[in-house]
């Protein structure tokens, strides 16, 4: 009996020790997969080194590793500055960035969580850029020269970051906004500036019409000349009557049976309708 019982607890103590190697074994190493960098912190402290990706050991049951993401992340960040004529400008960019992988252990040992580093580093250096990038242009000119104004802040925004471990990959401006009054403003500024290119239109093309006008009016007093000088010169009577039955036929009329050419003291041709003589008859 005192040996069945003896072996009862020899199997229990065995599965025990078994669990707890069993335990101590997994506890031993952890895997790092791509895009992931740990942190091992002994007893709460973070040791140097980050892991990368791989097998690593850690010492077991005291350590615990703490993962971070190091592929790109991508956050909406609002911010609000004043520019150069004193305009209240808004914006809200959608950052994207990732972590250096290699400084990890800086950001678990200053921030903590990924959290932490957008709500206390990333936000509030996005604003401080986006104030730097407003207040050397006017309101106007960060309209018109949006890319400048983006340039401008993802060269702020990433010299800022930098230090912190986190690489800027790319910026966008989702929304850009003035205060009612300034948009009003620009409103009205290019309701006028059409209205006054509109202007600008009409006279140009009242000019030409007039212009027209006036080459249609010398054409016709040069034509006319030119009439004037052929009736003058040998043959001008042919041109005359040439003139007359062109007017004539332009008029719509029948065409005569016939046509009496007018002697040396008429220049114009007289015209005879045969047929309505004959029907007189």
């Amino acid at each position: 009996m005192k040996n069945q019982y003896g072996q009862s607890w020899q199997a229990i103590l065995g599965g025990v020790l078994l669990a707890l190697l069993i335990l101590v074994l997994s506890s031993s190493f952890v895997i790092i997969n791509p895009g992931e960098a740990g942190v091992i912190s002994i007893l709460g402290k973070a040791r140097d080194g980050a892991l990368l990706e791989g097998i690593h050991i850690k010492p077991p049951l005291v350590s615990k590793v703490d993962i971070y993401d190091v592929t790109v992340q991508k956050y909406e960040v609002p911010a609000q500055s004043a520019t150069r004529d004193l305009q209240d400008l808004k914006a809200r960019f959608a950052i994207n960035f990732r972590l250096d992988p290699t400084r990890v252990v800086e950001i678990r040992r200053t921030q903590g969580t990924l959290e932490n580093l957008v709500s206390k580093i990333i936000s509030p250096q996005t604003q401080e850029a986006f104030k730097i990038a407003a207040a050397i242009r006017t309101a106007e000119e960060s309209i018109t020269k949006r890319s400048e104004l983006k340039s401008d802040f993802d060269i702020a925004l990433s010299s800022r970051l930098e230090k912190y471990g986190v690489i800027i990959l790319d910026t966008s401006v989702i929304d850009l906004n003035f205060s009612t009054e300034f948009a009003k403003a620009v409103e009205d500024k290019q309701i006028a500036e059409q209205r006054a290119q509109r202007a600008v239109y009409i006279a140009r093309e009242a000019e030409q019409e007039a212009q027209a006008e006036i080459n249609r009016a010398q054409g016709k007093a040069e034509a006319q000349r030119l009439l004037a000088e052929t009736l003058k010169a040998q043959g001008g009577q042919l041109v005359l009557q040439k003139e007359a039955i062109e007017a004539w036929r332009e008029g719509g009329a029948q065409m005569p049976n016939v046509l009496v050419m007018g002697g040396e003291s008429s220049s114009v041709p007289f015209l005879f309708n045969l047929q309505r003589f004959q029907e007189a008859k």
